[in-house]
């Protein structure tokens, strides 16, 4: 088993994953999209990534995405806080 990666470090990276794919984690909690135990699991996921230097560099390419990468373990979350905010729109 793969040890997790620093909470920080993966904090920062899912921070910027959603900001790639357009989700607004604050938003989505104000509309109960998102809770926060819900976004403990999302970061938590992060840190048991193996993907974490192709995330890295995926994130400074990226300007924007409609989903991240196949390889994020939180693919379909983010596009499910996505669509959740496009509702609410």
């Amino acid at each position: 088993m793969k040890p997790l990666g620093d909470m920080h470090e993966h904090l920062g990276r899912v921070r910027r994953m959603a900001q790639a794919t357009g989700v607004d984690p604050v938003a989505a909690q104000s509309v109960g999209a998102l809770g926060q135990q819900d976004w403990a699991a999302i970061v938590q996921t992060c840190r048991g990534c193996g993907w974490a230097d192709g995330c890295d560099r995926w994130l400074d390419s990226a300007q924007t995405a409609s989903f991240a990468p196949s390889n994020c373990l939180n693919r379909a979350r983010l596009a499910a806080l996505a669509r959740a905010l496009e509702t609410e729109t």
